[in-house]
C-alpha cells in the first residue's frame, strides 16, 4: 500500500471502532469493546510512524530546496459550486506529523488507561465509542488539506467534547456543564467560520498551504493583491474561534466545567488535544498572522493574560481536576505568547511537551480519584505516596515538567517561550514579566497539588463524604476496594502514566535552544523539522537581543530561580503541617483570597452583564411581545377577521325569509345609486 493512501486508513480506523463499539457494543462485550476500541487506535498509531517515516525520507537530499513538503492523498471531490472547489482531501507535512503522532500515540496511552478506570461502567461501550469518534475529528482536523475538512473535524472534536463532558447525564450538573462548553464554543465557531469566508473572498482557496504560499514573500512585504484590513480582519476572526476552542479570554468559562466528564476524557480531549486545536490552526496560517501584526499583538496579549488569570486562580482551588483545568488553560496562554510572538515552532514545541506532561498528570489525578473512592478535594488527600509509589512518581516527574525544572521537558518549551515573549520584536518586557509571574504561580499550585495529595500525612475521607459521579460508581469492582486504604491502580492505568512520565522528562531534548545545543551537541531537532514549514514567517527577534547569548542564561537562571522560589514557598507552607503560615493569606488578604476562590467573579459577570439581560430581553421582549403581541396577534387577527367575515356571509344564506329580503332592498338600493351615480357623472 503506498503512503499516501496510508493517510485515509490512519482517519478511518477510529472511525470503524467507533461504528462497531456505537452499534453493537453490547454484543461484543467488555473484551471486545476492549479490543475494537484500543486495537482500532493502537494500529492508527502504528500507521502514523510509518508515515512519518516516509515523510522524513522525502525530506532528503531528493526534496526540493526551500519549500514546504508533504504526503497528499484526494479521498473525492466534495463541494464544487461555481468557482468555489473543496474536496475531501488529507494533507501530511512536517507540522501535521508532529500532531498526528501526538494525537494517536497519547490518545492509544488514554484508551489503554481508560480500560481501567472506566471498568464496570454501565455506558462502558458508548464511551469508547465516543472516545474513537473524537480521535477521527480530530485526525481529519490535524490532516485537513483545506479548512473545510478542518472545519469539518474542528466541530467533530466539540460534538465529542459535548457527548463526553454529559457522559454522565444521568446528573443535570454534567449536562448543563457540556451545553455551556457547546454554546461557547458556538461563538468561536462562528468568528472562525467568517473567517474562513474572508480567507476565500481573497485569496480564492481554503488550503492553507495555497494561501501561505500566496504570502511567502522573502522579505516580508505584503502582496499587492491582498489588502492589509482584509488580513487583520480574517486573522482576528480566526482567532476569536482559536480562543473558544483553546479555551482563552473571553472564552475560557467552558473549561473548568468540562471537568465534570470522566478523567481520560480530560486528559485526551481537554489537556492534550482538542483543546490545542486553536493553537494548531494559527500554526497552520502562519502566513496569514505574520502579515497581521495588529492580530498578532491581541494574540500575544490575550494570551499573556490568559496565563496569568488561570494561574491564579489555580492557586486556591481545592479540587484537584479543577487546579489542572486553570492550569491547560494558563498553559494554553503560554502557547499563544509563542504565536503572537511569531515563534511558531516554539508554540508547537510546548504543545508537544504539554501533551505529555499534562496528560500524565490528568490521569494520575484519576488514579487518585479511584483510590480516594472518587473524592476530588485534596483536603482529604495526604500521604498517598506510600500507597501507590507509581503514581506519586510519574505524578512527581509531570509536575517538575509543567514547573520548568531542568532537564525536564517543560524547561526548554517554557523557557523558549520566555526568551521569545521578550527578545522577538513583537514581545516585550511586560510580556515578560506577565508570563515569569504565571510560571511563578504555575511551580506554585502543582507542589501544592504535591504536598497536598502525595506527601505530609494520609487524613482520608469521611465516611459518606465521596463524590458519587453517577453511573461511574455503579460497580463495586471500580471502586478498587472501596472501604479500605488508598491502592495502586491496574497495569492498564499504571503503564501509560510511567510512558508519559518518561516523556514528561525526555521530550524536551526534541528542542533543544541553539544557546544550550550549541555547547552540547544536541541539535534542535523539532525546529529543523518545522523550518519548511515556518520558513517565510517567522518573526525575527530584536538586533541588540538576537546574539545576545549571557542575556539568554541570565533569563533561564532567572526561570529556574522564579521556580525554585516557588517551590520553596510551598514547603513553607504546606511542609511540616504549618497551618498557621498558610492560614495568614486568607485572614490579611480575605479580599484577595476571595477573588480568587470566586475565579476573579468573571462567571458571575458574565450572568449579570451577558446571560440575565439576554434572557429578560428573550422573554419580555421577543416572546411577550415581538411573538405573543406582534405574530400571534397578526395571526389570530387575520383568523379572527376571516371568521368574523364568515359568519356574516353565512347569515346570507341561513334559510330566514326576512333577511332575504332585506338584502334584496339592500342591494337594489345600492344598484340604484350606482346608476344614478354615473349617469350624474356622465
Amino acid at each position: 500500500m503506498e503512503a499516501t493512501s496510508l493517510l485515509a486508513v490512519v482517519i478511518l480506523l477510529p472511525l470503524l471502532g467507533a461504528a462497531l463499539n456505537g452499534f453493537l457494543g453490547k454484543r461484543l462485550g467488555t473484551q471486545g469493546v476492549n479490543l475494537v476500541g484500543c486495537g482500532t487506535v493502537a494500529l492508527s498509531a502504528l500507521l502514523s510512524w510509518k508515515l512519518v517515516l516516509d515523510l522524513v525520507q522525502l525530506s532528503g537530499p531528493g526534496h526540493a530546496a526551500g519549500g514546504n513538503f508533504g504526503l497528499h492523498q484526494n479521498l473525492f471531490p466534495w463541494i464544487h459550486v461555481g468557482s468555489f472547489q473543496a474536496d475531501f482531501a488529507l494533507w501530511l507535512d512536517p507540522l501535521a506529523a508532529v500532531m498526528l503522532l501526538v494525537v494517536t500515540n497519547v490518545g492509544f496511552l488514554i484508551h489503554l488507561y481508560s480500560i481501567g478506570y472506566m471498568k464496570g461502567d454501565p455506558g462502558y461501550a458508548r464511551f469508547f465509542a465516543y472516545l474513537n469518534l473524537f480521535l477521527f475529528s480530530m485526525l481529519c482536523l490535524v490532516l485537513g488539506d483545506n479548512l473545510l475538512v478542518l472545519f469539518l473535524g474542528w466541530e467533530g472534536v466539540g460534538l465529542c467534547s459535548y457527548l463526553l463532558i454529559g457522559f454522565w447525564f444521568e446528573d443535570r450538573a454534567n449536562a448543563r456543564a457540556g451545553k455551556k462548553a457547546f454554546v461557547t464554543n458556538r461563538v468561536g465557531d462562528f468568528g472562525f467560520a467568517l473567517g474562513m469566508m474572508m480567507l476565500f473572498a481573497v485569496f480564492g482557496t481554503l488550503e492553507p498551504q495555497a494561501i501561505n504560499q500566496a504570502l511567502a514573500v522573502p522579505q516580508g512585504s505584503l502582496p499587492a493583491t491582498v489588502p492589509l484590513w482584509t488580513l487583520e480582519a480574517a486573522a482576528l476572526l480566526l482567532f476569536v474561534g482559536a480562543c473558544g476552542k483553546s479555551a482563552q479570554i473571553p472564552l475560557y468559562i467552558w473549561l473548568p466545567d468540562a471537568m465534570a466528564g470522566p478523567t481520560p476524557v480530560s486528559a485526551l480531549i481537554h489537556a492534550a488535544t482538542m483543546v490545542t486545536a486553536g493553537v494548531y490552526m494559527v500554526a497552520r496560517l502562519n502566513g496569514v498572522f505574520f502579515h497581521a501584526e495588529f492580530a498578532c499583538y491581541v494574540v500575544i496579549v490575550v494570551g499573556a493574560s490568559t496565563a496569568l488569570l488561570a494561574a491564579t486562580i489555580g492557586l486556591v482551588q481545592n479540587d484537584i481536576k479543577k487546579v489542572l483545568a486553570y492550569s491547560t488553560v494558563s498553559q494554553l496562554g503560554f502557547m499563544f505568547v509563542a504565536m503572537g510572538a511569531g515563534a511558531w515552532a516554539v508554540g508547537v514545541f510546548h504543545l508537544m511537551t504539554h501533551a505529555f506532561f499534562k496528560a500524565c498528570l490528568f490521569l494520575g489525578s484519576g488514579s487518585v480519584i479511584l483510590a480516594m473512592h472518587h473524592e476530588q478535594d485534596m483536603r482529604f488527600y495526604g500521604g498517598l505516596k506510600r500507597f501507590m509509589p507509581t503514581t506519586h512518581w510519574t505524578f512527581l516527574f509531570a509536575t517538575l515538567a509543567i514547573a520548568g525544572i531542568f532537564p525536564f521537558a517543560g524547561f526548554f518549551s517554557k523557557d523558549e517561550i520566555l526568551w521569545n515573549a521578550i527578545a522577538s520584536q513583537r514581545g516585550g518586557t511586560l510580556i515578560y514579566a506577565v508570563v515569569l509571574l504565571a510560571a511563578f504561580c504555575t511551580a506554585f499550585y502543582m507542589f501544592r497539588i504535591l504536598w497536598m495529595t502525595f506527601w505530609g500525612e494520609h487524613r482520608g475521607v469521611p465516611e459518606g463524604h465521596g463524590h458519587d459521579h453517577g453511573a461511574e460508581s455503579a460497580d463495586d469492582d471500580h471502586h478498587h476496594h472501596a472501604h479500605g486504604d488508598p491502592q495502586e491502580s491496574p497495569w492498564t492505568m499504571t503503564v501509560p502514566l510511567m510512558v508519559l512520565g518518561v516523556l514528561s522528562l525526555v521530550g524536551g531534548f526534541l528542542g533543544v535552544p541553539a544557546v544550550l545545543g550549541g555547547h552540547f551537541g544536541f541539535p534542535n531537532l523539532l525546529h529543523d523539522w518545522l523550518h519548511p514549514v515556518f520558513q517565510y514567517s517567522t518573526v525575527a527577534l530584536d538586533p541588540t537581543m538576537a546574539h545576545n547569548h549571557a542575556m539568554e542564561y541570565g533569563l533561564m537562571a532567572l526561570s529556574l530561580g522564579v521556580a525554585g522560589l516557588s517551590i520553596f514557598l510551598t514547603w513553607l507552607l504546606w511542609g511540616g503541617g504549618k497551618d498557621a503560615l498558610r492560614d495568614i493569606f486568607a485572614e490579611k488578604s480575605p479580599w484577595l483570597h476571595d477573588l480568587l476562590w470566586n475565579k476573579w467573579y468573571v462567571d458571575e459577570l458574565y450572568e449579570s452583564v451577558l446571560l440575565k439581560p439576554l434572557v429578560f430581553v428573550s422573554r419580555e421582549v421577543l416572546w411577550r411581545i415581538v411573538d405573543e403581541v406582534i405574530i400571534d396577534g397578526l395571526v389570530n387577527g387575520v383568523a379572527s377577521f376571516c371568521k368574523q367575515a364568515a359568519d356574516k356571509m353565512g347569515r346570507a344564506q341561513d334559510g330566514d325569509v326576512g333577511n332575504y329580503a332585506t338584502i334584496m332592498v339592500a342591494g337594489m338600493v345600492v344598484l340604484l345609486l350606482v346608476i344614478v351615480g354615473f349617469g350624474v357623472g356622465t
